[in-house]
């Protein structure tokens, strides 16, 4: 069967209402997985059933990360917050990582889970980490703005088999302190976290840049999705005969097929 992802929504403001991106919904489903929007609940034990219904979970892009989370007062080039989605997100990750489900963050979901789990961010890059670094390109998204140097000991050299790799980007907050419980995989340029990932865990990794904008046109952002989907099927299939459960560094090299 197919695994079941739940996607977190995005939100928008000015229509008091959620959307979504079909670029993430695509990328899960040409990789074998069906996606599932998330309503937004702020109650605890609806989002855990919710969760329980789910094989893994896509934290997308979005909203500035509230700096509450990570003990900091709001910069004035912070740009909107959302603090419900801060709330129901913390909700589902830690229930994620207390069952041991796959992860995926993209671009905020990098920032939201590393703040989460107890680092920092760069409230602005701009102001805060300036750099030439392209960071925030115009549209076309689906094509790369800057080089990340991919490390060798990572599950996502595993996935890709390269060094160095060409990303798009489009983002002004990044990881500042990297949590105690991630480790990266991917830097800039300019110094910068452009990867990171939980060891010991099935699948939890998280990304900068943006894949669901390039998995039509890049092999790499494809691998990337096809990992996270087979480590739910792996899940699956382990559950079943009752095997022990694989670490992401285990189910990263299965990645590498288009």
């Amino acid at each position: 069967m197919k695994p079941i992802v739940g996607v977190m929504p995005l939100w928008d403001d000015r229509k008091d209402s959620l959307w979504m991106l079909l670029g993430y919904l695509d990328g899960i489903a040409q990789a074998g997985g069906i996606p599932i929007v998330f309503p937004f609940l702020d109650d605890g034990r609806d989002l855990n059933r919710l969760a329980d219904l789910c094989d893994g979970f896509l934290f997308t892009g979005g909203h500035d990360v509230s700096p509450g989370i990570y003990g900091e007062e709001p910069s004035k080039e912070l740009e909107a917050c959302c603090g419900k989605r801060d709330a129901m997100e913390r909700i589902v990750l830690m229930k994620a990582i207390g069952d041991d489900k796959s992860v995926l963050g993209i671009c905020r979901g990098i920032q939201f889970i590393n703040a989460a789990l107890g680092g920092t961010l760069y409230q602005d890059l701009p102001t805060q980490h300036p750099s030439a670094v392209a960071h925030r390109q115009k549209p076309p998204y689906d094509r790369p703005s800057h080089e990340v140097e991919v490390a060798e000991d990572s599950p996502l050299y595993a996935c890709l088999g390269a060094r160095s790799i060409g990303v798009n980007s489009c983002h002004h907050q990044a990881v500042r302190n990297v949590a105690d419980a991630l480790k990266i995989m991917a830097v800039s340029p300019d110094g910068l976290a452009e990867a990171l990932y939980m060891p010991g865990r099935r699948f939890l990794w998280a990304v900068q840049w943006h894949p669901e904008f390039s998995y039509r046109t890049d092999p790499n952002s494809r691998r990337i999705f096809r990992a996270f989907v087979r480590a739910m099927e792996s899940a699956d299939a382990e559950d079943g005969k009752g095997e022990s459960r694989r670490t992401a560094e285990g189910a990263a090299a299965e990645g590498d097929a288009d």
